[in-house]
């Protein structure tokens, strides 16, 4: 644990269970990242948890140029455990209470096994939390803005297939109508685009994607989502084939872990780029990935935009406009990293772990 700035373990004083907050690094800012609420054969896997993915999130918020460092709450309850409602209120508000006293230096949000509004009732006691309901003053549910993110670098691969000499469009940096309008509509028209889980975010970068004009297949281990496959006139085909279908994009949205090395051979797509968290079963597919040519772009870059809009309404005050700009950016940063992997002939998660340690070095932390 030296490798972190701080971890507090605290039971909570209203509920009895462990609640655990590990910050990983404050060197770009105050530390931000999820609540996640979970059941585990003993407290300490819940702490190894919270260390994995507080030092996840300063990976992904310095390599989204986010001015924030890493952090995670992990709630860790026993196997078994089905909490009431009553029981749910406390152990959030013992939450709050646990955030409350790192003084600015750290804020939560929404993970696995919490929602927006439970970020509602953490705010009832800590003003350093985001994603709270609309209604509350808060930036509500982030899918719209993971997915607008996700887009965004979409577009720029898609930018650099149609000129790789091209510099970043313009169109990056401007307001869009809505969180989840696309920055380049046109570079994804004719394009063939395999969209792997239609959950709230794969949802609304379908959507988009079969507005736009691309060549849409989606898939979902839910078939009652064939539905809406049809309603956006997309291409339905069986979970366990679409990792392998041709197309120019292959977009992953739902479980991580799914890039793994016995996948990589079979893989017929030349990019992928998706909001699942952790899709690289292991560090080195990335390297096997680019051996055969595939760009990845790393899901911690390209899964930052829900964090990036709420952090900055709801933490800095932002108004609209400046939220929905720092989003659409992911794909002026995605473009940088990929002409950067180009030129020094690394893949892109490599060439991303130098920037940030670059980055962190550079603020007093290597």
């Amino acid at each position: 644990m030296f490798d972190y700035e701080q971890v507090q373990i605290r039971r909570g004083a209203r509920s009895g269970f462990p609640i655990i907050v590990a910050i990983h690094s404050t060197a770009l800012g105050p530390a931000i990242g999820g609540c996640r609420l979970w059941r585990y054969p003993d407290w300490r896997d819940g702490l190894t948890d919270a260390l994995r993915l507080a030092k996840g999130m300063t990976l992904k918020n310095a390599a989204a140029k986010l001015a924030h460092g890493g952090g995670k709450t992990v709630i860790a309850l026993p196997p078994g455990t089905v909490l009431d409602e009553a029981a749910r209120r406390d152990v959030l508000l013992d939450v709050g209470d646990l955030v409350e006293t790192f003084e600015g230096q750290y804020a939560t949000g929404p993970d696995v096994g919490t929602s927006t509004e439970d970020m509602g009732v953490i705010g009832e006691v800590t003003k350093q939390v985001f994603c709270r309901p609309e209604q509350l003053g808060g930036s509500g549910d982030p899918a719209a803005y993971t997915a607008a993110g996700v887009r965004a670098a979409i577009d720029a691969v898609c930018r650099l297939w149609a000129d790789p000499a091209s510099s970043a469009s313009p169109a990056s940096s401007a307001s869009p109508a809505s969180p989840a309008d696309p920055a380049d509509a046109a570079v994804v028209r004719g394009r063939s685009v395999t969209v792997v889980g239609l959950g709230h975010v794969g949802a609304h970068l379908a959507s988009g994607l079969a507005r736009d004009g691309a060549r849409l297949t989606v898939t979902d281990i839910d078939g009652s989502r064939r539905g809406f496959a049809e309603r956006i006139g997309a291409t339905w085909c069986e979970p366990e084939a679409a990792l392998r279908i041709e197309a120019d994009l292959l977009v992953p949205a739902a479980l991580g872990g799914v890039l793994t090395a016995e996948l990589v051979p079979d893989l017929r797509c030349r990019a992928i780029v998706g909001p699942a968290n952790n899709q690289l079963a292991e560090d080195g597919v990335a390297a096997l990935l680019h051996g055969r040519g595939i760009r990845w772009v790393p899901d911690y870059l390209a899964s930052a935009g829900g964090v990036s809009f709420a952090v900055a309404r709801e933490l800095r005050g932002a108004g609209l406009d400046e939220a929905q700009r720092e989003v659409h950016a992911i794909g002026t940063v995605t473009e940088e990293l990929l002409r950067t992997a180009d030129r020094l002939g690394i893949d892109p998660h490599e060439a991303a772990l130098r920037r940030v340690h670059d980055q962190l070095a550079g603020a007093g932390r290597s």
